[in-house]
């Protein structure tokens, strides 16, 4: 046996001979070798950059946001960061359970809910905010597992809403173009050329088509593109709502960013409210899906820009003539009557084509609410987005 004391140098000569003998090859000499990539500990402890956050996305996610801790967050290529972020989620409890537990939390930790959860709704979904963030949790329907997503947004970082009175859109051009439906993409395109549609999501090129939108999205192209089609038509245009008016929706504050745009609807009675006489519309939801009645229901009257005729639902069994008549808001009959005076120009053909289902409580996508908003008119008389652009084309030949 050798001494102890003999194995260190041993080993360390062996070690030697074996490095002696790799020097020809790169790999292992590579192993030992110093890496360039490497900085001094100075360096290193001085960053240029701030640190990144976690690889878990899930660390991103604002602490305050209630978290049901029987749920894992499913993959996603959306971008989540401390500001803002779109996440879903799955859970093997019953939905009543995710749902009471979010109820709970956002009531008894001081949050404002803007809107309740409400069950046997297309989007069953809570919002909340405090402190500048603002949460939505949506429950999905699903076979088996509870889904549901969060979306969240810090209001420091909310889109603004056009302040479509004092300043000139900006046209746009969408990279994904090709991915909207034929009969749709000219409509867009002339809207877009306009300045009046805003990309999804909004610091992105992207249009995003089939996605869905919110009442608050909708309220702010309505607006835009009816001031920008009638911008020589002072008596048809919106006006903006003001600071110092009582607001029209106890969810929809002064301080919302989209405060002038909603209460200045509210305000022209081109939307129910307690000013149209409606004690049931106290709240805007301004966060909701918009939905294919209210759609129409707001649209229309800037179409006809006059009152809208009486209606009842043999009215609409007798025009449209619908399988799921029933299904619709008695609120919206009016509207739906009106526009199916309107011809070939009606927004139900226009957006919708052919149709024996309305399906009114269904979410309406980015594309078809931009193409209800491309014509204004009604019975021959009425404007274009095509027609603002010819007229604008021709005034910069004249200048030239």
């Amino acid at each position: 046996m050798l001494p102890k004391k003999i194995i260190p140098l041993s080993l360390f000569l062996c070690l030697l001979t074996s490095l002696t003998a790799c020097s020809g090859s790169p790999g292992l000499a590579d192993r030992f070798a110093a890496n360039p990539a490497l900085k001094p500990n100075s360096d290193q402890n001085t960053p240029t950059q701030p640190p990144a956050v976690s690889g878990n996305p899930s660390d991103a996610i604002p602490i305050q946001i209630p978290r049901y801790s029987n749920a894992t967050l499913l993959p996603s290529e959306q971008q989540i960061t401390p500001e803002q972020g779109t996440t879903r989620w799955t859970s093997p409890d019953n939905v009543n359970a995710v749902e009471s537990f979010y109820q709970e939390q956002f009531q008894s930790n001081g949050w404002q809910i803007l809107q309740p959860f409400t069950p046997g709704e297309p989007e069953n979904a809570i919002i909340a905010r405090q402190e500048g963030l603002q949460v939505r949790v949506t429950l999905l329907p699903s076979p088996s597992a509870t889904e549901f997503t969060i979306d969240y947004q810090q209001e420091s970082v909310a889109v603004e809403s056009p302040t479509t009175n004092s300043t000139s859109p900006t046209p746009v051009e969408f990279s994904d173009s090709n991915s909207i439906a034929e009969p749709l993409r000219q409509p867009i395109a002339d809207l877009a050329s306009l300045g009046i549609l805003t990309p999804s999501p909004p610091a992105s090129d992207r249009f995003n088509p089939s996605a869905t939108l919110t009442r608050r999205e909708y309220a702010k192209w309505l607006v835009s593109a009816n001031n920008t089609l009638h911008e020589n038509a002072l008596g048809k245009q919106i006006r903006l709502g003001t600071k110092d008016a009582k607001p029209a929706f106890r969810d929809v504050p002064t301080n919302d960013p989209d405060f002038a745009v909603i209460q200045g609807l509210a305000e022209a009675g081109l939307i129910p409210s307690a000013l149209t006489g409606d004690t049931s519309a106290a709240l805007f939801r301004p966060d909701a899906l918009l939905t294919r009645e209210a759609l129409i229901e707001w649209k229309v009257p800037l179409d006809t820009r006059k009152g809208l005729p009486t209606a009842t639902l043999d009215s609409i069994k007798e025009t449209w003539g619908f399988q799921d008549n029933a299904k619709i808001d008695p609120k919206s009959f009016r509207a739906l009557y009106a526009d199916f005076q309107n011809g070939d120009q009606a927004n139900i053909r226009r957006v919708f084509g052919y149709t024996t289902l309305f399906q009114p409580k269904k979410p309406v996508t980015r594309a078809e609410a931009a193409t209800a908003l491309w014509y204004f008119g009604y019975q021959g008389d009425g404007i274009s987005a095509h027609d603002v652009l010819q007229g604008q084309n021709s005034q910069n030949l004249s200048q030239n």
